[in-house]
């Protein structure tokens, strides 16, 4: 079965971080004391992910579409904008229904607590492994309500993805209550499930996302998905090694940060060449962002941070250097890097006007990635976000 379904959403803005002012002058041409000028606070939006995955035996082909479509849903979610700006992202990962886990925590695992750190979240979903179990969607639902870090404000889209094919009822923790629980925190339930609609419309699975105001979906898990190769690909590839060559890690974890940043690239490239593509394109946006170990996104958040820098946690050829020739180094790394990321966004807009094309007048089916797609663009016009 093919699914050529690409998002053909591609956000090219850049994302910005923390909380813009916004000046609102009075009418009167003057300000005085009777007629300040009112500064008020943007908050920025954010969109905040929970990936629940059912991880027993017949599971492998839902998980490995969830690798497949990883930077396919980052650059749906990219493409959003509240108020003129993209919003931050964070995504949260669960396993469930896998017997290696404790039954004492009803088969639940939370791989990943909110987090922006995508390579990170790749590596975790690839090490998933499947083993057969009970899968109690109530009991991971009800976890992933109660225990993440939900924010509260009302530019925040806060979304949950449960996929998996037994019946939605199993298990001592009644997935009603744990839908009603998230809808009284605003977040939005989806359900896909993997199997015949109609069973899973008799499991349960469509009423648990109706139950949590969100879309229910049903794929074809086993189905491999199929991409859409482009004339851009390959020179979208080769920006992307360039691109790893402008970051510089430091700090006590900096190197094994640096050293993922490759593993993730040839995890992507594992699945496929336009997988890759997928992801350098991710990689371009100011989603993507390392300063917790690469110097150059450390120094634009923090200028002042190599004077606090221990020179020693450096790759060899800077060790030695002074502050001064550091600083030329970084303003020339970042001005590089500004540029190739400008050139890799410039190639994805014609590689999606290319793919749009081509799926023109084709009738494509869902897999993982295209339901949690449709559900995000659904869901943030109901939230007041732009396209």
């Amino acid at each position: 079965m093919k699914n050529l379904f690409l998002t053909s959403l591609f956000g090219l803005s850049l994302l910005i971080f923390g909380c813009n002012k916004v000046k609102t002058q009075p009418t009167s041409s003057a300000s005085s004391p009777a007629n300040p000028i009112v500064e008020t606070t943007m908050e920025q939006a954010k969109v905040q992910v929970a990936i629940l995955l059912d991880a027993s035996n017949s599971m492998d082909g839902l998980i490995e579409q969830a690798k497949s479509r990883l930077w396919n849903i980052v650059n749906t979610i990219t493409s959003l904008k509240f108020n003129g700006q993209e919003p931050l992202v964070e995504i949260a990962l669960y396993m469930y229904g896998n017997d290696g886990l404790s039954e004492r925590d009803n088969y639940i695992k939370q791989i990943l607590p909110f987090t922006t750190d995508l390579d990170l979240i790749s590596e975790k979903l690839f090490a998933i492994k499947t083993n057969g179990g009970s899968e109690y969607c109530g009991a991971v639902i009800d976890h992933a309500v109660k225990k993440l870090d939900w924010g509260n404000k009302d530019s925040y889209m806060k979304l949950i993805y449960i996929a998996g094919n037994e019946p939605f009822t199993q298990g001592k923790i009644s997935y009603i209550e744990a839908a009603n629980d998230a809808v009284n925190k605003e977040i939005f339930i989806n359900t896909i499930h993997c199997g015949n609609c109609d069973v899973g419309i008799n499991d349960k699975w469509k009423d648990g996302a109706e139950k949590g105001k969100g879309k229910y979906f049903c794929i074809n898990s086993d189905a491999k998905v199929m991409y859409v190769e482009t004339p851009y690909d390959s020179d979208i590839t080769k920006y992307n090694e360039q691109l790893n060559g402008t970051y510089i890690y430091y700090g006590q974890v900096g190197y094994s940060k640096y050293a993922n940043q490759s593993a993730q690239d040839n995890n992507a490239i594992g699945i496929s060449q336009e997988n890759l593509t997928e992801r350098a394109v991710s990689k371009s946006k100011s989603v993507y962002n390392n300063e917790s170990w690469d110097l150059v996104d450390k120094i634009n958040a923090d200028t002042t941070y190599v004077n606090k820098l221990d020179m020693k946690t450096l790759p060899e050829e800077y060790k030695n250097l002074s502050k001064e020739e550091l600083t030329k180094e970084l303003e020339k790394k970042t001005a590089e890097r500004e540029q190739i990321k400008k050139n890799i966004q410039d190639l994805s807009v014609k590689r999606q006007a290319y793919i749009n094309n081509e799926l023109k007048n084709k009738t494509t089916e869902d897999d993982f990635g295209a339901a949690v797609n449709k559900s995000i663009v659904e869901i943030a016009k109901i939230k007041g976000f732009k396209i």
